[in-house]
């Protein structure tokens, strides 16, 4: 990410962003003008323009239709209102794939995927990425200093995959740069199992469907490579924008949790980090399942501020059972975006679609048109954000930090594993949720991070881990810092092999313990406390020993150590041998936090109070069906309505605080 241009360079003279995707292609020319006096009264300083526009750009091969964007363009910047301009080729108009069908995908059966969505496009085709990277190039000349222009968005929601041959000629190129040679490869595939063994490279195909499981070396390696094949894509237009607009930011949107691509190999290569983000108002973790997704942004962003490219105001029309969201919903989800770090607040879409796929998809200004209850909390939205135009820029502090990894994500959710129900994002959101409740910011970072800033890190799940990050866990609890290690960490190296001896073999000395057996549970186990106390651990046990850990909770029946906890260095390490119920994961929480000198923001926060703190505000955000009271010690300024606080503060449901603590 360059140092001169990020969320900052938007910022600074237009405070918090608000917007959303605008299509005006979808309309006819005499609501353009309604649009943009309807942006203006709502304070919407920011809007996307063009992500899905290829074909009416590009009606036919080497057409150039510029004019409508010209006239949008045009409007927009009369009005002060900024875009961010998307390269449209994330959804190829239908005559690519109709003239030349290499282009489309096929999936892992080898059957072809036509046009008639979008996102219809190998990332591997020549053919594609001619096309896509002319049209970006002209795109890139007709907009280059346009007063309008204020933010790139490259691509979107990229996480096409593709099992044509061209993908597979250029895994095998991807795999010697990787491997080297031949020999090296079938090593680190171990590929004398089931007489796998290559002896060309032709030979090497992608993970295609198989009579059975999958070697999970090889496959491993493919999550790699797509990740890279879309990174290098990215890259391609990203330098086509960068030479001829070096001023301007560029991003691309992420989508949180999103398996398919590795964000930490992509971020460093944005100079603004967005995301994409739609809580399901029926899912009661909602709450801190979204602020866990902020989290993960901010830390790609290196903790700067970033962008929430995409949210709704209402009900999305990709789920089941689509259920809207009551009033005031939308507006506290877009404020716990702003107490996480985000500068920026951006909706799909600005006028809900008469036709296609998402018709029913909720947007700023709905089909019943303006003159509506969700179009007015829209405008109350973003004038009420020119109040906390001060927050922009502000960190968000951390002592806590959570470590996540994709090639471990990927390697530990392969076929074939002990049991399926144990899986790394629902590990992720366990450990992450009595750090929530308890009002302790948390800092996401890969395990190449450096940690020697926080009081305590916390491992959910590390399945795959290098040499080298085990030993910078090691390094960091033995210069003073607190560490817990949740259970089937520690596994296999890199190749996804196993670690031989007892487990988990790399940070066997740092937690003083070890096992030889994993044993997952067919029901819920009995566990206690040293002090006797019970609780039940459920899914996944281990046959662990203390080798100088202190045993802090055992498995009721067999008396052997479901907790432990070891003091090595200056430093306490914990290790988790099962997956305990939420209040006894509280109680370690707490016991782990108390190690590292560790408070929340708040103390004693009532259930569903969210409590974050940024830069000198503190947020209070109420996610409960009833009014919570929270102790604020005061007097301070609500920023959000310019009201005196000194006590306690009464929070409504859905009811939102930016307290600014006085003197």
């Amino acid at each position: 990410m360059t140092a001169r241009l990020g969320m900052h360079t938007l910022t600074r003279d237009r405070g918090l962003l608000f917007g959303g995707d605008y299509n005006p292609e979808q309309w006819p020319e005499h609501v353009w003008a309604e649009d943009v006096e309807l942006m203006r009264a709502a304070g919407v300083n920011l809007v996307t323009v063009g992500v899905f526009s290829w074909a009416r750009i590009e009606p036919e091969p080497g057409a150039r239709d510029f004019g409508w964007l010209d006239r949008v363009l045009g409007l927009l910047s009369a009005a002060e209102i900024a875009v961010d301009l998307a390269t449209p080729t994330a959804s190829p108009p239908p005559w690519l794939g109709h003239r030349w069908p290499e282009t489309l995908p096929v999936d892992e059966s080898g059957h072809r995927l036509w046009y008639g969505s979008r996102n219809q496009f190998c990332p591997s085709s020549p053919v594609y990425q001619e096309r896509a990277l002319s049209l970006v190039t002209d795109l890139a000349d007709r907009y280059a200093g346009h007063p309008a222009l204020a933010l790139w968005h490259v691509g979107n929601e990229y996480g096409q995959v593709c099992h044509c041959d061209e993908s597979a000629a250029a895994f095998r190129t991807w795999l010697r740069e990787r491997h080297g040679d031949l020999d090296a490869l079938n090593e680190a595939w171990g590929t004398t199992f089931w007489s796998q063994r290559y002896s060309e490279w032709d030979e090497i195909v992608t993970p295609r469907r198989a009579p059975y499981l999958i070697n999970p070396a090889q496959q491993l390696d493919w999550w790699r490579f797509c990740s890279d094949a879309l990174l290098a894509h990215y890259r391609a237009e990203r330098d086509i924008l960068r030479e001829r607009t070096p001023d301007t930011p560029i991003t691309t949107n992420f989508m949180g949790l999103f398996k398919p691509v590795d964000y930490w190999s992509w971020a460093g290569e944005e100079d603004v980090v967005s995301n994409d983000c739609y809580p399901d108002p029926g899912d009661p973790l909602s709450p801190a399942r979204t602020a866990l997704t902020h989290d993960l942004m901010r830390g790609l962003a290196g903790g700067r501020p970033w962008l929430l490219m995409e949210q709704s105001t209402s009900a999305v029309n990709w789920r089941p059972h689509n259920v809207p969201k009551p009033p005031g919903q939308f507006r506290l989800e877009s404020l716990q975006a702003v107490a996480r770090g985000a500068d920026g607040l951006c909706y799909f879409q600005w006028r809900a679609s008469r036709f296609g796929a998402e018709r029913f998809h909720a947007a700023m200004v709905p089909h019943a048109g303006p003159d509506t209850r969700l179009h007015a909390e829209v405008r109350a939205h973003g004038q009420e954000l020119r109040r906390l135009a001060s927050v922009a820029g502000q960190p968000v502090p951390a002592q806590v930090a959570m470590v996540f990894d994709w090639a471990s994500w990927w390697a530990l959710e392969e076929r074939g594993r002990p049991s399926d129900r144990l899986n790394a994002t629902d590990q992720l959101l366990s450990y992450y949720l009595p750090l929530w409740e308890r009002g302790v910011s948390v800092d996401l970072v890969p395990p190449s991070a450096g940690l020697s800033g926080y009081a305590l890190v916390v491992v959910p799940n590390l399945f795959l881990v290098s040499d080298a990050d085990a030993a910078a866990l090691t390094e960091y609890v033995r210069g003073g810092g607190v560490l817990v290690v949740g259970p089937f960490s520690g596994i296999v190296d890199e190749r996804a092999h196993i670690r031989t001896g007892r487990f988990p073999a790399p940070l066997r000395e740092v937690l003083g313990a070890s096992g030889e057996e994993w044993l997952p549970a067919a029901e819920d186990t009995p566990c206690r406390w040293a002090d006797g106390t019970e609780f039940t651990a459920h899914t996944w046990t281990e046959l662990m020993a203390a080798e100088g850990a202190e045993a802090v909770a055992e498995f009721t029946e067999s008396g052997r150590p479901a907790v432990l906890r070891h003091r090595t260095g200056e430093g306490v390490a914990w290790y988790v041998a099962t997956m305990p119920e939420p209040a006894a994961l509280g109680e370690l929480t707490a016991r782990a936090l108390a190690d590292a000198g560790v408070r929340g923001a708040v103390p004693g926060l009532p259930p569903g109070v969210e409590a974050v703190r940024r830069g000198d505000v503190l947020f209070l955000l109420n996610h409960g069906a009833e009014a919570a009271s929270v102790p604020v010690s005061g007097p301070a300024e609500d920023l959000l309505t310019g009201a005196a606080a000194d006590g306690p503060v009464t929070l409504a449901p859905r009811a939102v605080v930016a307290l600014r603590v006085q003197g």
